[in-house]
């Protein structure tokens, strides 16, 4: 369940990845993709406490491996570079050396300890890394405060995407501002834990990396975690949290009296930037919010929803305006949760299709003529306890296929 802020939170709408204090970002071509920016840059004037959490996939991309590595040392990073095109995955010894070679081109380069550096990459697996295109790259970024440098940085990260994901919010602190932004990409290969994608945050708030990192798991579970596409977990999924303290706020901890705040302000950013990544899934034409009440617990409502929200015969029920119920009756009974068979109320909407599990009278071209909208609410209560959760994802269609049949054409 969502904490309650004791403090407003506001959207920043002209917001971007660089307006917390002290971050810059850049992005540029280097020709590894035909067309658009394929490398960006993140960078903070002063080592930032950071955390990071990552694909739980067994097999993880050396870039990954690069990061883990980088934060082991202080927990803190200065800089972040990626590049889409190419994965840098299951490489073997070569991913490792290439991921390496971009995190001391980026230290040799912005004269910072290669430590500070943290490396991601995304795009096709299994494919050289082209180290003659991606270095000189690295050499020539700049980052900048502009709204064009975070621009060229959000196109720099995108792959299957049809449209840049990023937001931006700010509060009050010990009556500082903080602010807190995000920018990330997410498309296909999309499920739960985490869901596959690349997401970086930036934050002047100070704190430290242990606190950072719990904070980071916990909205994790309630927002990355509750997004699915199409139910494959990717190798280079991460989330990474930068904060350099600029904001002059006393650190923040779990006994800080606007550590809630703080959570708040994070879960927003993050719930932000999974649900467009949720709406973007690839040949997406509807997002469909799952929400489950009166469940035994949290966990349990949570996990109802993404099992709901992922069934791809409810995905394909969305896509084609078919008010076809029991698919929803199905994922539910399957979601492996505590449940009454008996006590199940769904509506799609504002139409109500079943209490207490009894089928309720309703006009299906009403439903159809619902489940054409760009957003389709699905809401359930179990009736047997409080626990709630939410999960989002998107309609599966005839696109979704021709995209991944010819994926590296």
């Amino acid at each position: 369940m969502k904490t309650v802020s004791k403090q407003p939170i506001a959207k920043v709408t002209e917001g971007s990845i660089v307006s917390p204090q002290g971050f810059s970002a850049a992005g540029l071509h280097t020709k590894v993709k035909r067309k658009r920016n394929d490398l960006g840059i993140i960078y903070s004037e002063v080592p930032a406490d950071s955390a990071a959490v990552y694909t739980l996939n067994q097999i993880i991309a050396a870039p990954l491996l690069t990061t883990k590595e980088s934060l082991d040392q202080e927990g803190k990073l200065q800089a972040v570079v990626i590049n889409s095109g190419n994965a840098n995955a299951c490489m073997g010894k070569q991913g490792l050396l290439d991921a390496n070679e971009m995190k001391k081109a980026v230290s040799d380069t912005f004269l910072i300890k290669s430590h500070y550096v943290a490396v991601a990459s995304t795009g096709v697996i299994g494919e050289k890394m082209p180290m003659d295109k991606i270095i000189p790259g690295i050499q020539k970024l700049k980052p900048s405060k502009s709204n064009e440098a975070a621009e060229d940085f959000n196109e720099a990260i995108l792959t299957t995407d049809t449209c840049k994901k990023t937001t931006c919010y700010e509060t009050y602190i010990n009556g500082k501002k903080i602010t807190m932004a995000g920018s990330a990409k997410g498309s296909g290969m999309i499920a739960p834990n985490m869901a596959t994608m690349l997401g970086f945050i930036t934050t002047d708030a100070a704190i430290s990396h242990e606190h950072l990192q719990i904070a980071l798991r916990d909205v994790t579970n309630q927002t990355f975690n509750r997004i699915t596409v199409d139910g494959d977990t990717s190798t280079n999924d991460m989330v990474l949290v930068m904060a350099n303290g600029l904001a002059g706020n006393e650190p923040l901890s779990p006994k800080h009296e606007e550590w809630e705040t703080f959570t708040q302000l994070l879960n927003q950013v993050c719930e932000d930037l999974a649900i467009m990544i949720a709406k973007d899934g690839e040949g997406a034409t509807k997002l469909i919010e799952v929400t489950v009440n009166g469940a035994l617990s949290n966990e349990d409502a949570g996990k109802c929803a993404k099992t709901v929200v992922g069934s791809d015969l409810v995905k394909t029920m969305v896509y084609g305006a078919d008010p076809n119920w029991g698919r929803l009756m199905m994922a539910i009974g399957r979601s492996g949760i505590t449940l009454n068979p008996e006590t199940i109320d769904i509506s799609i909407g504002p139409n109500s299709l079943l209490q207490d599990s009894e089928p309720v009278d309703y006009s299906e071209e009403v439903l159809s003529n619902y489940l054409q909208q760009e957003k389709v609410e699905i809401d359930i209560n179990l009736n047997i306890g409080s626990g709630t959760g939410k999960a989002w994802g998107c309609d599966l269609t005839y696109e979704y296929v021709r995209i991944n049949a010819s994926y590296r054409t």
